[in-house]
């Protein structure tokens, strides 16, 4: 699945890399399996509810989440935190 990520997560992600290199590389790995099959186990992909309800997540590592939205074909990646901070947000 093609996918892309809204530009204030982008930033983050960039932030993530100087304190957290191990953790951003654990990202594209699963954004790879993501992109050859979004369904991949690893990625523990499922729609979330209330709220969030129209939100997908993936599972990066542990209790690290990535949420996005779909856009037609196209999967929009738009927050990453742990699971208390990314579903507490919304």
């Amino acid at each position: 699945m093609k996918f892309s990520f809204e530009p204030e997560l982008f930033k983050k992600i960039k932030e993530l890399n100087s304190k957290n290199p191990k953790l951003v590389k654990k990202i594209q790995k699963q954004l790879n399996f993501f992109s050859d099959n979004h369904k991949h186990p690893s990625l523990k992909t499922h729609k979330l509810k209330g709220s969030l309800s129209e939100r997908w997540s993936i599972s990066i590592e542990g209790n690290i989440r990535l949420i996005y939205y779909l856009n037609g074909n196209n999967a929009v990646f738009f927050d990453i935190g742990t699971h208390d901070e990314v579903y507490r947000r919304k």
